[in-house]
């Protein structure tokens, strides 16, 4: 390559380095506030940066309006109206004028509400007077919707505020597939391999198996947090925990059918709040269900892995979630999928190649079958590393709990091989 052509094309990678580097910042983010946000766009690239702000799942909870225009427009709908916390606002106006149009806006504006302005000079001097005017931010077009809630967030989110746990779910594209079986190998992973403390919430009341894979018959759960929401907080919660190690507590499903489990869309999102402060790592073993609260927990959680086995109704229902989990996640990474089961005897299968072209995803990890290891682990209320540490499917595990909490680069996988090579950072 010619220095001319490097200089060509070294914008464009710099530009994507800075996307990735505000990607990244953006996993760590902390989830914003119930507040209400009012933007008025004057171009369509910043409509379309709003837009996509809105659909992200760190403001869930945030009231979001989006209306073309610019300061006059926004002046002139809150002299009627109340105004939002936040007001976003794009302008063309240069360092003269700005403060000058600001001023019919100032007047009828809320002394609590914030302002952060989005405009087309990159002027030292008209940042500082803003900012001594009371404006909260002011930032230069063009600007990406990470940069947009980074600016949201150091207005509303306490920067001393305790950071928040890591929050992984997991969930089969069909019944059987093996995925409350991974889930719990890969929480006792996690705990065991980084010594961190991990809670595994089985979400399965009505037939969770977590109680029984970790040999344990605790009296409270999950119920209890998820029937008295106003009750829950970090100490209830510790109360309703079971210790299965030094690092891995156990918030379990009463598997008891004495009851209807019938959820609104939310009903879990106050647990999950809870989790994410009490604990740098929660594994969510999520049973396979389309409900609305199904669809809160993974459109809310870090990371989504599926679980399917190698047959048609598995590649089908794997390609649906694939499809619907990235357009409720729009910025964030796509889910993990992981093949279970593989090499069935007698059982005819798709391969692992043909399985995942359609999908467009390549598996994190290819386990094979092994009734003998699984079975003697689950009688025995054992994980497979303390059945058989040194088994391939041991090793597997400790991957996967590698790839799912961050600590791994994934390269392409071997022909073959049960796991891509991990290039460790």
């Amino acid at each position: 390559m010619s220095a001319i052509e490097y200089e060509i094309k070294n914008p464009s990678e710099l530009r994507h380095a800075e996307e990735a580097v505000r990607m990244a910042d953006l996993e760590t983010m902390r989830p914003l506030p119930r507040i209400s946000v009012h933007a008025f766009c004057e171009s369509e690239a910043l409509q379309h940066v709003m837009e996509r702000c809105a659909n992200d799942r760190r403001v869930a909870k945030v009231s979001m309006r989006i209306t073309s225009g610019g300061i006059a427009a926004a002046a002139n709908m809150f002299s009627g109206a109340p105004t939002p916390n936040l007001i976003i606002l794009e302008t063309k106006a240069n360092a003269a004028n700005l403060l000058a149009e600001l001023a019919p806006l100032a007047a009828v504006c809320d002394p609590t509400t914030k302002v952060v302005i989005i405009g087309y000079y990159n002027d030292i001097g008209l940042y500082r007077e803003l900012i001594r005017n009371g404006i909260s931010e002011y930032m230069v077009q063009p600007v990406a919707m990470p940069d947009i809630l980074a600016a949201m967030a150091s207005i509303f989110v306490d920067p001393d505020s305790e950071p928040l746990g890591r929050s992984i779910a997991f969930i089969g594209s069909k019944g059987g597939t093996g995925a409350s079986t991974i889930a719990h190998n890969c929480a006792f992973g996690i705990s065991n391999l980084f010594s961190t403390e991990t809670i595994l919430a089985d979400l399965d009341l009505p037939y969770g198996t977590a109680n029984i894979d970790f040999d344990q018959d605790p009296a409270q759960g999950i119920a209890e947090a998820v029937f008295a929401p106003d009750r829950l907080d970090e100490v209830f919660l510790d109360r309703l925990l079971t210790k299965c190690s030094e690092h891995l507590s156990l918030l379990a499903a009463p598997s008891l059918l004495d009851r209807a489990y019938d959820f609104d869309g939310q009903a879990f999102q106050p647990v999950l709040d809870v989790l994410q402060r009490s604990a740098p790592v929660t594994v969510l073993d999520v049973p396979h269900a389309w409900s609305e609260w199904t669809r809160s927990v993974l459109s809310s959680v870090d990371e989504v892995v599926i679980t399917a086995v190698p047959d048609l109704a598995n590649l089908r229902n794997a390609k649906n979630m694939l499809d619907a989990l990235r357009k409720m996640r729009p910025n964030d990474r796509p889910p993990h999928l992981i093949l279970n089961q593989v090499g069935m005897p007698k059982r005819p299968e798709i391969s692992p190649s043909d399985f995942c072209e359609p999908l467009e995803i390549d598996p994190i990890a290819i386990i094979p079958f092994d009734i003998n290891l699984f079975g003697n682990a689950a009688n025995s209320g054992r994980m497979i590393s303390e059945v058989d540490p040194k088994s391939p499917t041991a090793e597997t595990f400790s991957q996967i709990s590698h790839i799912v909490t961050g600590r791994v680069a994934i390269k392409k996988a071997k022909k073959g091989g049960l796991l891509g090579l991990l290039k460790r950072k």
